[in-house]
C-alpha cells in the first residue's frame, strides 16, 4: 500500500477577494454551509486515504488555524507566503515525512473537493507505477487537486513566485501524467476567488 500526503495550501492573501469586496481578513474563513471555506478543504483530506494531513499557513495565520482547529491536520507556517505559491509548496513538502510516495496539493480555496475524488487519484496513482504525477480533469479542462510522485518533490521545491503544480505538471511529458476523467458531481474546476463565487456557491450553482 503507498503512502501518500495531502497538503492543503492555505498561505495566500486572498487579494482578489478582498479587492472585489470581500470582508473577511482571507477568503478561507469565510462560511459556507455552517463552517469555513478551508475546513470543508480539510475535512474532506482527512475523510481520504491521505496521511498525514498538512495545511500550509501564512497571512491570517491566526484565523485560518482557528478555522481548523480540533482538527487532526500538521500545521506548517509558510514565512514566504507573500512570495507566491511555489513557497508553500516548498513549505508543505517540508512538513511531509520521508516515506511519503507521493503528496497531494490541495488548494485551500476549493471547498468542493471530496474525499472520493482524493482516493481516486490515489488509486490510479498506484496502479501506474510509472507516473509522476496524476491530475483530474473535466470536459477536456485539467483541474485540482493534483498528485505529485517522490520523483517530482525536487523540482516542485525548485518552482518560484506564483508557480504551482500546474505549471510543474505542463512540463511534463503527457506519458508521465495520469489524467482521470472525473463524472458530474465531482467538483474539480471551481475555487473561490471573488465574493461572487462564494456567493454562487452559497447559492448552490457554481
Amino acid at each position: 500500500m503507498i503512502r501518500v500526503a495531502a497538503v492543503v495550501l492555505a498561505a495566500g492573501r486572498s487579494s482578489r477577494f478582498r479587492e472585489a469586496g470581500g470582508s473577511e481578513e482571507t477568503k478561507l474563513v469565510a462560511s459556507l454551509d455552517g463552517k469555513p471555506i478551508v475546513r470543508h478543504v480539510v475535512e474532506a483530506a482527512l475523510a481520504s486515504c491521505t496521511r498525514p494531513v498538512v495545511v500550509v499557513v501564512g497571512h491570517a495565520r491566526g484565523a485560518v488555524e482557528a478555522a481548523i482547529a480540533g482538527l487532526p491536520a500538521t500545521i506548517a507556517f509558510n514565512p514566504d507566503y507573500a512570495t507566491g505559491l511555489a513557497s508553500s509548496v516548498r513549505a508543505g513538502l517540508a512538513a511531509t515525512p520521508a516515506d511519503v510516495d507521493g503528496a497531494l496539493m490541495l488548494l485551500g480555496d476549493m471547498p468542493n473537493v471530496e474525499a472520493r475524488l482524493i482516493d481516486a487519484l490515489i488509486d490510479a496513482f498506484e496502479a501506474q507505477p510509472n507516473a509522476q504525477a496524476v491530475a483530474p480533469a473535466q470536459g477536456g479542462r485539467r483541474g485540482n487537486p493534483v498528485l505529485l510522485g517522490r520523483k517530482l518533490f525536487d523540482r516542485a521545491r525548485r518552482l518560484e513566485g506564483d508557480e504551482g503544480a500546474r505549471r510543474l505538471l505542463a512540463s511534463l511529458k503527457e506519458c508521465d501524467i495520469v489524467e482521470i476523467e472525473t463524472p458530474p458531481g465531482w467538483d474539480v474546476l471551481f475555487d473561490v476567488d471573488t465574493p461572487s463565487d462564494l456567493a454562487a456557491a452559497r447559492g448552490g450553482s457554481v
